[in-house]
């Protein structure tokens, strides 16, 4: 999938954050304190998400409605993993150690991510995860 833009991104959080679809006034609406645009704006930069698969519009009626076709954790997997292998040569261990030598990941944050991982071995050793299963927790415990 193509990136979205840092303003497309920003209409996807309000959008992943709705229940039911919205229309292109409520984006409007909604995003405005994070982005100073108008209304031609958010249609142009709403079509261009449409064409690239990230939202659809609902046509039937008079007012068009768009909703979110990729889900909020569907696309940050997608971007974790673009991420990895751009800068870091798929290899977790060498994004972390670039945190760590940035000052960018806590003692707590560190703490947090070891009980995570031995939580996971444990799980292994015990033969009660399948990978399947392992992926699902993780997605249901995501620390940030």
């Amino acid at each position: 999938m193509k990136k979205l833009s840092d303003s497309e991104y920003e209409i996807m959080k309000l959008l992943w954050s709705r229940e039911t679809p919205c229309t292109s006034n409520e984006i409007l609406e909604g995003v405005k304190e994070k982005l100073d645009w108008k209304l031609a704006s958010i249609m142009t930069a709403l079509a261009r998400m449409v064409d690239k698969g990230y939202v659809s519009c609902d046509r039937s009626t008079r007012t068009n409605y768009y909703s979110a076709v990729v889900s909020e954790e569907q696309y940050k997997m997608e971007e974790s993993e673009s991420l990895l292998e751009k800068l870091y040569d798929k290899s977790t261990t060498k994004l972390i150690a670039s945190l760590y030598k940035g000052n960018k990941i806590s003692e707590k944050e560190i703490k947090e991510l070891r009980e995570y991982l031995e939580s996971l071995e444990r799980k292994w050793r015990k033969g009660l995860w399948s990978v399947r299963k392992i992926v699902f927790w993780e997605e249901k415990h995501v620390f940030c």
